[in-house]
């Protein structure tokens, strides 16, 4: 069982940044970022397939956030600039077993899960 700690969430006002962290105690396949509001379903936010060092974002993200590895197989980040209200969540990182392959933008292609970790964007 893959363990997943993510760290980095927090309070920002509008427009400004912050980094979320998220370590695997074991390789995985691939590895995202989720998020959710109360009351609603997770959205996908980014993934990196790390055999094609293939990345991907949510539509909405538009050039505002970059998902990096920090170990690889093991390790990620998620830098969130100009952040707006609309992106407070809580985000959770996932990870895909070795071997499991799908779309990174489905929630099917991930068999692990963190904890989440709460953003918040105020003024």
């Amino acid at each position: 069982q893959v363990q997943l700690v993510e760290s980095g969430g927090g309070f920002v006002q509008p427009g400004g940044s912050l980094r979320l962290s998220c370590a695997a105690s074991e390789r995985t396949e691939a590895m995202g970022w989720w998020r959710q509001v109360p009351g609603g379903g997770r959205e996908f936010v980014a993934g990196v397939r790390w055999s094609v060092l293939y990345s991907t974002y949510g539509d909405f993200v538009k050039d505002r956030f970059v998902i990096s590895r920090t170990n690889f197989e093991t390790a990620v980040e998620l830098q969130m600039n100009n952040l707006k209200p609309e992106d407070a969540a809580v985000y959770y990182c996932a990870a895909s077993k070795i071997g499991q392959i799908g779309p990174l933008n489905q929630l099917s292609s991930y068999s692990y899960w963190g904890q989440g970790t709460p953003v918040t964007v105020s003024s």
